[in-house]
């Protein structure tokens, strides 16, 4: 039987303590990161192997986890993806993704967001994804209207750093309209 965590180009799993080194290294490119608001001030080696510990040791809060994207084809961890902004009550979630330098364009964030949502939408019962990208991370933008997001507003002046203020572009999906686009796929009936 296949996983629901495989796709065509990587495999969504838990993050190990041994990712420690992939995490140093992704946070070495802090202009990469700083589009995922993810700049942070430089850690020990000791600190990246503790906090890979503790993330692969934590129990999920609900519908709220992270997540290693691992490439097929070296076994390389390439990226993170997270849920965030759970709301049940009107079937709403959002999701966080950030793809190492190195290993950006080649089809992993794709594979690896079509793998969540087809897991939120088809199985957690989530009606909505809605996210926020900057509105000069263009490829960001580019790859969600790929999949199916739709422009829904812009927040501007909206998050602060780098020195300036910058706009937010605020995109959603429903299930019909991922549904539409990327069809559940059949399971054999007994």
């Amino acid at each position: 039987m296949t996983s629901i965590w495989t796709g065509r180009e990587v495999r969504l799993r838990g993050i190990e303590p041994e990712d420690w080194q992939a995490f140093q290294h992704f946070d070495e490119h802090s202009a990469d990161m700083r589009s995922a608001d993810m700049v942070h001030p430089p850690r020990s080696a000791a600190g990246y192997r503790e906090w890979a510990a503790a993330q692969a040791t934590k129990t999920a809060a609900g519908d709220e986890f992270l997540l290693a994207i691992e490439a097929h084809a070296d076994q390389a961890l390439v990226g993170t993806l997270s849920t965030s902004g759970i709301d049940q009550r009107a079937g709403r979630f959002s999701y966080g993704i950030s793809i190492g330098h190195g290993h950006q364009r080649r089809g992993y964030a794709t594979d690896a967001i079509l793998l969540l949502l087809n897991y939120m939408f088809g199985e957690r019962r989530f009606h909505k994804c809605e996210i926020s990208i900057y509105a000069f991370n263009e490829a960001s933008i580019a790859l969600n209207r790929k999949i199916g997001f739709r422009t829904e507003g812009r927040l501007r002046d909206h998050e602060y750093f780098a020195g300036r203020y910058h706009d937010l572009v605020v995109m959603g999906l429903t299930i019909d309209e991922f549904a539409a686009r990327h069809p559940f796929a059949e399971l054999p009936r007994s």
